[in-house]
């Protein structure tokens, strides 16, 4: 079974039956789409720890392109310290600052039919990408990163003011981790060969750390980890969508 079928097993795209019900020990009922002109933003009031923290977030694309692309970003200008940021160009993980250019890792995640398990783990000066549980490579990026700093933080958009290089896919369950190096198990299991879901329950947040379930339509950007790192969205309700890594639309 490849990579990317981490939803078929369980019948995800109906639900006759209770079989995805039956199969996920941990059910996400729901995520957003993003597409042109969509924000998640939110600028934290005091830094966290900025060289040790995860970043977890399903994700499927719905058009594989270069200018929509981004994941992840810290700033919109400067160097690693004031502005960093991950994203996929066309179906390649990137990672760049204002003035470096990390490099592309080897795989190209060119999938649009099914979600994928995405964590950007960073500590000891090094940042590892992983899709369902499998690591794609690293990044050397030393010093302080902008992560957890006090500059505009986007998801799935540029940090900064304005529009541009929106990720254009669904996205659920979304996690900052502030001061820990999390392995994607924290987040997710394999279950009869399939990558799924589970109960993050357990997770230290810390002080920037967020959960972003998207449970209420007329608020995406709510915090559900108990720290009220609430995120400003531009969304609609129409945004929010049945279609989740454990539920199909």
């Amino acid at each position: 079974m490849g990579i990317f079928q981490n939803n078929l097993l369980a019948g995800a795209g109906g639900q006759a039956g209770g079989g995805a019900a039956a199969f996920y020990d941990y059910q996400i009922e729901q995520s957003i789409r993003i597409g042109s002109g969509d924000t998640l933003r939110r600028t934290p009031s005091s830094a966290g720890n900025r060289t040790v923290w995860t970043f977890s977030a399903w994700i499927k694309r719905n058009e594989i392109t270069a200018d929509q692309y981004m994941i992840l970003e810290a700033g919109s200008s400067g160097g690693t310290s004031s502005r960093l940021f991950y994203y996929f160009y066309y179906g390649q993980p990137r990672a760049s600052s204002g003035t470096v250019n990390f490099g592309a890792l080897t795989p190209e995640l060119r999938d649009t039919s099914a979600w994928m398990h995405f964590v950007l783990k960073h500590t000891g000066g090094v940042t590892t990408a992983y899709q369902n549980g499998t690591s794609l490579g690293t990044w050397s990026i030393s010093g302080d990163t902008a992560i957890n700093s006090t500059v505009a933080h986007g998801i799935g958009c540029r940090g900064g003011s304005g529009s541009g290089a929106e990720i254009d896919s669904y996205m659920a369950e979304v996690i900052l981790v502030d001061g820990t190096a999390y392995e994607p198990t924290q987040f997710a299991e394999s279950k009869n060969g399939v990558w799924i879901p589970k109960d993050p329950d357990g997770t230290s947040f810390g002080t920037n750390g967020f959960h972003l379930k998207f449970e209420n339509a007329s608020d995406l950007g709510n915090d559900s980890s108990g720290n009220n790192n609430d995120y400003t969205s531009s969304m609609g309700t129409d945004h929010q969508v049945l279609d989740s890594p454990t539920f199909g639309s």
